[in-house]
């Protein structure tokens, strides 16, 4: 794998904790059980693509969390219309449907997630742009394909740390996705994710990192209590304010805040 890859020093075994008393075992097989019947409602929805509404789509999204046991709280303006590039902080794989439900979007993902049983071919059915993060001369085309898609009016949605982190700490925001923004010329969204306990603290137990396996963050979803997921949709930044690249991906990436207990971890980008 090449140095220059994005990766976070999260780990199951360090970071993430339980969210409070557990449930007992029936309640987290009767959630994923409603969670897979709705994905798989998602998936025969897949050959309509763009003719199902996008408001249809970002209430499926929000009924996927809240299957897991998640109360969502979205707060802020709504996405701009026609083409956008969406970026987030990275923490859990309920960051996606997350993201779909401020605006549904192509998502932006590494191509190992092709290789995924299962998940990898819904991902690809369901349009996700897969790239290859260890080669770096792939980059350039990856970026033009990007900024087309935006021209043409579709909403890109992209977590430009380029890993996930457990939500106490976070990655710096790399350069390459906004460069798309800057050539087709439209706003970029910035969107917060955290999650807390209900009327508590930051919650690392949603946070899929490291070896952690993606059936053990959905078993421990599942089996936790009283999770919310807090989104915040920032002012979108408007095309043509900020001059490259750099400072694009500066004024998108949400600051640090003591009352969650994030840190700022510097990376090459």
């Amino acid at each position: 794998m090449s140095v220059w890859l994005p990766s976070a020093p999260c780990t199951p075994g360090a970071c993430v904790e339980p969210a409070g008393r557990g449930r007992a075992a029936l309640w987290g097989v009767l959630r994923l059980a409603a969670l897979t019947a709705l994905v798989l409602a998602g998936i025969t929805l897949l050959p309509f693509g763009r003719r199902v509404p996008a408001g249809a789509v970002r209430r499926w999204a929000r009924v996927i969390v809240r299957a897991a046991g998640v109360r969502v709280r979205i707060t802020g303006a709504p996405a701009p219309t026609g083409g956008v590039l969406l970026v987030a902080n990275h923490i859990s794989w309920l960051d996606i449907p997350l993201l779909a439900a401020v605006r549904p979007a192509r998502m932006v993902a590494k191509t190992e997630i092709r290789q995924w049983p299962v998940a990898g071919a819904l991902a690809a059915r369901a349009g996700v742009l897969f790239i290859e993060r260890d080669r770096l001369r792939t980059l350039p085309g990856t970026v033009a394909h990007i900024a087309g898609l935006l021209r043409s009016g579709t909403a890109v949605g992209v977590f430009p740390e380029g890993s996930t982190w457990c939500g106490r700490a976070q990655g710096t925001f790399r350069r390459a996705a906004f460069q798309a923004a800057l050539d087709a010329g439209v706003p970029v969204q910035p969107v917060r994710i955290r999650y807390r306990l209900a009327g508590g603290p930051a919650s690392t137990a949603p946070a899929f990192v490291g070896e952690d396996s993606l059936l053990a963050s959905l078993w421990r979803v599942a089996t936790a209590r009283g999770l919310v997921a807090e989104v915040e949709v920032r002012d979108p930044i408007a095309p043509g304010t900020h001059p490259d690249r750099r400072s694009l991906a500066r004024a998108a990436q949400p600051a640090p805040t003591p009352e969650s207990g994030w840190t700022h971890a510097v990376l090459a980008s």
